[in-house]
């Protein structure tokens, strides 16, 4: 480790600890989760700061929207941040591009110290009230044929949740797909013009300051910025913009979710939608006593998810499960 971590609260750790802590981390974006610490990115590197654990008083996922969301309206066009409260009331924020990474994160915090709470006060009391009244929908009792369906969906959840990984591929692979079959030719054609003035305006710069012209520098300055704008608005040809590599890994993510569920005989849902929230979705509409079987369950979810959009008021839980897994519905047009 060329770069030790610096520690963000008043406790430190042995430079040894830190080489192999930080090296054997779990990955979450700019931020990790090692044994020792919580790693934390900085400014311009990757976990660059740590915190031991003992520091670590709560950690939560805060979502900034461009309308609503768990606050409001809508449950696309997020930025998140991770946020960190340690110590004697310190609190601070970092910054994902992901929010796939957060969560991921706080599933990990979750599994590894479940003393340490993953959500903010606020989001705790809200979430009690929703889980007191999503509780106050469900029946009292089930037929025999409805308590059936929701033993075998329980079932199918302890499967997946025994190694999401499969699933998780599948919904990073169906949000790409997403993305890529969204992407207009103009969008492509533009990003294509401003990457060729970017290099057009750089080369131009670099001869101008061989030759001592006087605004070369700028040229230069400028073509750079264009083609990074260029290169990072994923508009130009490549591995990440193809719609045929886009669909390999999608079709590459539920094989692989076939293979997971070949030794599960009648499992509830089709490979492509086989991931925890699906069934948690299922297992809600069958207790309110809206499905009596997981067919009629699966066809209520895929209702639901249809009807949520850019306009529909969600609560946080919502949000969170809707992000997770609306893409596998999108993606395969919810038949």
């Amino acid at each position: 480790m060329i770069i030790a971590p610096a520690p963000l609260g008043e406790m430190m750790l042995p430079r040894a600890v830190l080489d192999t802590d930080k090296t054997n981390c779990l990955r979450c974006g700019p931020c990790g989760v090692g044994k020792e610490a919580l790693y934390l990115g900085g400014r311009y590197i990757e976990r660059r700061y740590y915190l031991p654990w003992r520091e670590v008083k709560r950690v939560f996922k805060r979502v900034a929207m461009t309308s609503g969301g768990f606050s409001g309206k809508g449950i696309f066009g997020t930025l998140s941040f991770l946020v960190v409260q340690y110590g004697a009331g310190k609190e601070k924020e970092f910054p994902f591009k992901l929010e796939g990474d957060v969560d991921k994160l706080l599933s990990a915090v979750e599994q590894e110290h479940p003393n340490i709470p993953t959500h903010s006060k606020a989001a705790e009391k809200k979430l009690a009230a929703a889980e007191a009244e999503e509780k106050a929908r469900y029946k009292a009792e089930l037929s025999p044929r409805a308590q059936a369906a929701a033993e075998e969906l329980v079932r199918a959840q302890k499967v997946l949740e025994e190694n999401t990984s499969a699933a998780e591929a599948m919904v990073s692979a169906a949000k790409q797909k997403r993305v890529v079959d969204n992407l207009k030719p103009a969008y492509r054609v533009m990003g294509a013009l401003f990457a060729a003035l970017g290099i057009l305006l750089a080369l131009w710069g670099a001869y101008g300051l061989t030759a001592h012209s006087r605004y070369a520098g700028i040229m230069l300055l400028a073509g750079g910025v264009l083609f990074l704008f260029a290169l990072t608005s994923n508009t130009l040809p490549s591995r990440w913009t193809s719609k045929k590599r886009a669909q390999a890994d999608w079709d590459a993510a539920v094989a692989a979710m076939e293979r997971r569920l070949a030794g599960e005989e009648n499992f509830p849902v089709p490979a492509r939608y086989a991931h925890p929230v699906v069934l948690r979705r299922m297992l809600r509409v069958i207790r309110e006593g809206r499905a009596e079987d997981t067919e009629s369950a699966l066809a209520a979810v895929k209702e639901d998810l249809r009807a949520l959009n850019a306009s529909v008021t969600v609560s946080q839980k919502e949000h969170d499960e809707v992000v997770a897994v609306k893409p596998l519905f999108l993606v395969s047009d919810y038949q």
